[in-house]
């Protein structure tokens, strides 16, 4: 095979994911090829990153050991159906589309394939990513190992049961926009109190950053390091209150559900 990664789709997740493996070594910008619809994408991610481009999704698709589709869900059809003959026995499939199953995906191909179903998300932009991972039965332990490997080029990974990957969508995939929204109400609030607008998202977002790799960093139980912070008749305790007066976690439970729903619509 020429290339060792094929991207057809350079958004915004597709740049970010090359540029993750770039910078992080584990592949040369002359070992990936891309396409785009938009030819101003295509000529901005390869002045960026420096990697081949084409006009062609086939020669993308013919070429590449592993070949990740990175177009919207409602265009898979469409370019599977364009690229479907030119894909090699070898040829390792990844998706990145919420909701489609690896069942309608290879009925798509209309053929036996090798099919790596993933949902990264944004903040792969600043490599801390969050990806979950499965696969189909014609893909090896080596080649799911590989996947993974540049996967975590530019965030971590975790291999899950397909059943769950609508949830995933959920917690991870969908779930930035959730944070962004609460840091960015954070953020108002303290304006109202007179703090700098720039100054109030940097304490937002760091208390929100540090927050998540407190979790992450010591295994306790997030309610645990919340009742850490919540002394009794002290302010947080006075804050958390009207949060669940509020119907905060309701709230959150709800739009993380109304996520999964939208994503098994697509399947």
């Amino acid at each position: 095979m020429k290339y060792k990664l094929g991207f057809i789709g350079c958004g915004n997740m597709a740049v970010a994911m090359m540029g993750g493996m770039i910078k992080s070594g584990l592949l040369k910008p002359e070992e990936i090829i891309a396409s785009d619809i938009s030819e101003t994408a295509m000529m901005k991610v390869q002045e960026d990153l420096g990697i081949n481009v084409t006009k062609s999704n086939q020669e993308v698709a013919g070429s590449c050991e592993i070949l990740i589709l990175s177009v919207k869900p409602q265009y898979y059809e469409a370019v599977i159906s364009e690229v479907a003959a030119e894909v090699l026995e070898k040829t390792v499939i990844v998706t990145i589309a919420p909701g489609i199953t690896i069942k309608k995906l290879n009925s798509l191909f209309g053929k036996d394939v090798k099919l790596i179903r993933t949902m990264p998300n944004t903040p792969a932009l600043v490599g801390e990513g969050m990806t979950g991972i499965c696969r189909n039965h014609f893909v090896s332990d080596e080649e799911m190992a590989d996947v993974c490997r540049l996967f975590n080029g530019f965030g971590k990974t975790q291999i899950v049961d397909e059943k769950v990957m609508d949830a995933v969508v959920a917690v991870s995939g969908s779930s930035p926009a959730y944070v962004f929204i609460l840091i960015e109400a954070m953020a108002d609030a303290a304006v109202s109190g007179g703090m700098a607008r720039n100054q109030a998202y940097t304490f937002a977002a760091q208390a929100v950053a540090g927050s998540a790799k407190m979790v992450l960093e010591t295994g306790r139980h997030p309610g645990e390091l919340k009742d850490m912070v919540c002394s009794p008749g002290g302010t947080t305790i006075e804050a958390v209150r009207v949060l669940e007066q509020q119907g905060f976690r309701s709230s959150v439970i709800e739009a993380m559900e109304a996520c999964m729903k939208k994503s098994s619509d697509f399947s």
